[in-house]
């Protein structure tokens, strides 16, 4: 069922299209220029489909652009300024005092500025393939800036394809129409002409909002260095680097798209809202720094807490990635769950992987000889008891005991999961039956090949 649309109006009175839809936490998603058409978006399955699964859990407003979709006008907003103005006429007008922010591509410098002067009012700021500063693209698109001015049609096709992938061709058929539908050859051209020159990396180190930098790692319309140089750059940012070539969060992998946002927006309730009750089985994994107090006493405070911080980037880092939510940190450690026992074991052979090329001063040598930071992971799954944004239970005491049995730089799992995930290419070397402190029976424990 399409959403219902409505209208806000700017200061100057530009009619800004916009619908409001669901219950719970705002989520205002900007438009991903230049495909923004609020009606046309519920016609392509796939975009129904992404938006459906974000109102089960969110309130979610979209809106167009002046000019842009429906939001008629009699040009395109052509200074930068306009496009604030249109996300913050929709703000008004709906009364929202504090909100998450999304924007996807072009849309990033307009919500860097925005969370800057009214950080406030922003939650979360999710930023989805996008950039702080206009470049060129891995593969330079040559052909873009002649073929929208020589043939339109010919370029919307073009563009739509780079979206969705020469193997999709429905998909590219029905984005090239909405891209057509959405702007004019002139305002695509105007709209280039906006976000040519925008530069906002000198604001990312006051950005003081909880921010989620996330791409894909095949896409080619960004440089897929960008999402780690900005995450680097506003202070406690995440960073997520998922699987996929295209630059549309609605194609591709979606799960892990929605999983990235569910435990970005709400990580301490994501394991234990009404998608995970009490009793539904889950996937628990424990990570264990080896020697972290010898390592804290040979490098002092200082250094040894740089090392923590690496440790701690790498891991969130990787459970955005894979799906994961983290339930706490000791420390030295984490507890995370997950709803399924593939992506917990392809998350810790990420987290072993990260973990290799992560080196530190190395125990009885000189500062100039380095070693691999050893982590110890445990994974173990069952029905655990949520509680107070916890999980509590038998599952997670053994999985605790499985990664106490690890040495550094291993990964054991419990036979359970295993099981699990019998037939999905993973490689186990048996370790016989572990005697775990205060169970009475012994656990068939399995070395997961990461190597």
């Amino acid at each position: 069922m399409e959403p219902r649309i409505q209208y806000a109006l700017t200061d100057d009175d530009s009619s800004i299209a916009y619908w409001d839809e669901g219950e719970g936490m705002p989520l205002v998603i900007m438009p991903a220029l230049p495909f923004s058409h609020l009606q046309m978006e519920w016609q392509i399955p796939e975009w129904q489909e992404w938006y459906e699964e974000l109102l089960r859990e969110y309130r979610v407003i979209r809106y167009d652009s002046r000019g842009v979709g429906l939001s008629a006008a009699d040009s395109y907003g052509e200074t930068f300024d306009s496009h604030l103005a249109d996300l913050e006429a929709v703000v008004e007008h709906l009364g929202l005092e504090r909100f998450a922010l999304m924007a996807i591509a072009h849309a990033g410098t307009v919500a860097l500025q925005y969370t800057y002067a009214f950080p406030h009012r922003v939650s979360h700021l999710l930023l989805w393939c996008t950039y702080d500063k206009n470049q060129k693209a891995p593969v330079e698109l040559d052909w873009e800036s002649p073929l929208l001015r020589q043939n339109f049609r010919l370029y919307s096709e073009t563009m739509a394809h780079s979206v969705a992938g020469w193997n999709a061709p429905g998909v590219s058929r029905q984005l090239a129409e909405l891209l057509r539908e959405s702007m004019t050859q002139e305002s695509v051209c105007a709209m280039r002409q906006v976000f040519q020159n925008l530069d906002t990396t000198d604001i990312l180190p006051e950005i003081s909002v909880p921010t989620l930098v996330a791409s894909r790692r095949q896409v080619s319309l960004i440089e897929t260095t960008t999402g780690r140089r900005m995450a680097s750059r506003i202070p406690g940012a995440r960073f997520a680097s998922l699987e996929g070539d295209s630059i549309a969060p609605f194609l591709g992998e979606t799960d892990r798209v929605h999983a990235a946002i569910r435990n970005f927006l709400k990580p301490d309730r994501n394991s234990f809202g009404r998608r995970n009750e009490p009793g539904a089985l889950r996937t628990i994994l424990f990570t264990d720094l080896e020697g972290h107090t010898a390592m804290m006493q040979r490098l002092g405070d200082d250094a040894g807490r740089d090392v923590l911080r690496e440790h701690e980037r790498i891991t969130r880092e990787a459970l955005v990635a894979h799906g994961g939510s983290e339930v706490k940190t000791m420390g030295d450690g984490f507890l995370a769950s997950f709803g399924s026992a593939q992506r917990a074991l392809e998350c810790a052979i990420a987290l072993q992987r990260a973990f290799a090329e992560t080196l530190v001063p190395a125990d009885g040598a000189d500062a100039e000889v380095c070693q691999a930071l050893r982590v110890r992971i445990g994974i173990n799954a069952g029905e655990p008891i949520a509680e107070a944004d916890d999980l509590f239970g038998n599952a997670v005491i053994a999985a605790s005991r499985i990664t106490q049995q690890a040495a550094g730089c291993e990964i054991l799992v419990a036979n359970v999961v295993r099981e699990l995930v019998a037939g999905k290419g993973f490689m186990f070397a048996d370790r016989g039956d572990a005697a775990l402190r205060g169970f009475d029976d012994p656990v068939r424990v399995w070395e997961l090949r990461w190597k």
